[in-house]
């Protein structure tokens, strides 16, 4: 599953987000930052991760961050290869 959150330059920001992916033992794979246009020290963060946003946990995990967070946006879920 591929997110973009975005949060205001605060202490711990990032940290209270990872936190919950963490105590779900949700395996992040890539974490991007990015400026935020037109909002001076704030940034986005591009976040993918193992999990379907169909999982009941994720579903609940993105929920909470996007209650809580500045933007949010849910860029797609796709099935894990099969190799």
């Amino acid at each position: 599953t591929y997110i973009l959150v975005g949060m205001p330059n605060n202490p711990g920001a990032l940290c209270l987000y990872l936190e919950r992916f963490y105590r779900a033992n949700i395996d992040l794979t890539l974490i991007e930052t990015r400026p935020l246009r037109g909002y001076p020290w704030n940034y986005m963060f591009f976040i993918d991760f193992k999990g379907h946003s169909a999982n009941p946990v994720v579903a609940e995990i993105m929920q909470r961050i996007a209650a809580e967070a500045s933007l949010f946006k849910h860029l797609g879920s796709y099935p894990v290869s099969v190799l």
